[in-house]
């Protein structure tokens, strides 16, 4: 399965204000590897174990596989992942056909916010709401897995 998204800082916490759904998630990293990362998420209460491919030149579409596993098992990868275990609360925000994801990062992290958007297509037009600001697609600063070994706090 392909995934195309495209990435954003945000500007300001409006979206708060708007989004439809709030959840917590923890994540960490079996491998960073370029070629293929592996990672462990505990999202509200469910698991998930994903694995991800290398992005295409623009970085926005990437094989992407994920596997929904038992709580009590993602505890036990999360306990075997490389450092640096992501923290954060994704908020959920639908403007016409698109749900914007915005995470809020904690810990090591903490100050940054990040919007996505999934896409169809990577020239489909979407909605681009006031509190999203310059555009980070394909900057691998800003990829989760990156945040895990580089975090925002040593910017």
């Amino acid at each position: 399965m392909l995934e195309i998204e495209r990435k954003f800082l945000v500007t300001s916490a409006a979206f708060k204000e708007v989004a439809q759904k709030a959840t917590r998630i923890t994540q960490g990293y079996l491998s960073t590897d370029p070629e293929r990362t592996v990672r462990v998420r505990i999202k509200g209460e469910k698991g998930f174990l994903t694995i991800k491919g290398k992005s295409n030149d623009s970085g926005t579409t990437r094989v992407e596989v994920e596997e929904e596993i038992a709580v009590d098992k993602a505890q036990t990868l999360l306990s075997l992942c490389l450092p640096g275990v992501i923290d954060k609360t994704r908020y959920e925000y639908t403007a016409g056909n698109h749900t914007w994801e915005i995470d809020e990062f904690y810990g090591d992290n903490e100050g940054l916010t990040i919007a996505e958007i999934e896409l169809n297509a990577e020239e489909e037009d979407f909605t681009t709401p006031e509190w999203v600001g310059s555009e980070v697609t394909g900057d691998n600063k800003y990829y989760n897995s990156q945040l895990s070994e580089n975090p925002f706090k040593n910017w």
